[in-house]
């Protein structure tokens, strides 16, 4: 092969590269663009380029999360939907059709316990309060993809959790260097809750006038909304508790039946102290139940919450005498 050759077709080849570069660079990048409810508020926002984010690809399990290092243009934002009672599902589900029609490929979705619960939540990326709330029985997360699994695709992670009075919202994208990041609209409809009969106020906590042993089984969950704690005390107050009597005759009625006590407490003061303290409340519950009621101890657990989960605002004396309560959390009838 001669140099004349040899060079035409390097020149070729060249050429060819850069008619490639220039046709790539010539379609428009595919942003995101995600409408959400007309009555959301955007409450917090970050974004860096270059930066780096775990996504989190399937349950916690066996002491870690598994995850996925995605570099490239991270975007973070918080949205608060003002809508008493509604779902977390109501929240997700439009947001996930939405990727879906844009080409987005669903790779890991969970709720609450089925995606590992507390240890699922605290090892993720969140806002803090009161930016986004999330209740550690109640929030729904979802991964997805638009492209091949490499540098050219977009990723996104949705969370979705709700407290009493407004659904909440975090939006992390990951997108190629140079491609516009993440564009958000509340124009869409605003998300409202379907009423309930006889309710203006739906939540998914027990109702006072439900029957506890209802509540746990179908729901998974209920409020000893009949418990008094003062504040920063673990003692509970004396008298008979018409809940704790419901509690221990579901129990004692099937033995195979476990429930975890799960202490909350106020706003006031630190949340470390605040978690150690509603753990004694719940232990408080635990020992009561033993003690006076005869239930097993191999069927109950107390774990704590602090402040992180509040029924209503703390914000006002009444508020913060519901917050301060015990749960009780069928885990299982088997």
């Amino acid at each position: 092969m001669t140099n004349t050759t040899r060079n035409r077709g390097n020149l070729r080849a060249g050429l060819a590269a850069a008619l490639a570069v220039l046709m790539a660079a010539a379609i428009p990048a595919r942003g995101l663009d995600l409408a959400l409810p007309s009555n959301a508020r955007q409450t917090a926002r970050t974004e860096a380029a270059p930066d780096s984010y775990a996504l989190a690809k399937a349950p916690f399990a066996n002491g870690s999360l598994p995850t996925q290092t995605i570099e490239g243009r991270v975007s973070r934002s918080a949205w608060r939907v003002e809508a008493q009672g509604i779902t977390t599902l109501q929240l997700l589900a439009p947001l996930r059709g939405q990727l879906q029609a844009d080409g987005f490929e669903i790779l890991f979705e969970c709720e609450a316990a089925d995606c590992g619960g507390f240890d699922f939540r605290y090892g993720l990326e969140v806002f803090a309060e009161p930016a986004m709330h999330v209740d550690l029985f109640d929030f729904r997360y979802l991964a997805a993809r638009r492209g091949a699994d490499g540098s050219a695709s977009d990723y996104v992670a949705l969370l979705v959790s709700r407290s009493s009075a407004a659904g909440f919202i975090q939006i992390t994208t990951v997108s190629p260097p140079g491609r516009d990041g993440p564009k958000t609209s509340t124009g869409a409809t605003p998300v409202r809750p379907p009423p309930l009969p006889g309710s203006a106020t739906p939540t998914t906590v027990s109702h006072p006038d439900q029957p506890l042993d209802r509540a746990l089984l179908e729901q998974g969950r209920a409020v000893l909304s009949d418990l008094t704690f003062e504040t920063g005390s673990s003692a509970l107050g004396d008298g008979a508790f018409a809940s704790l009597t419901a509690l221990a005759d579901f129990l004692k009625a099937d033995p195979a039946r476990r429930i975890a006590l799960v202490g909350h407490t106020d706003a006031v003061g630190s949340l470390t102290n605040n978690i150690a303290l509603s753990k004694r409340r719940a232990a408080s519950v635990l020992e009561r139940l033993v003690s006076a009621h005869d239930v097993p101890r191999n069927q109950l657990a107390a774990e704590g919450m602090g402040y992180l989960a509040p029924l209503t605002t703390n914000l006002t004396a009444e508020g913060r005498e519901q917050n301060r309560r015990v749960e009780a959390i069928l885990l299982n009838t088997e």
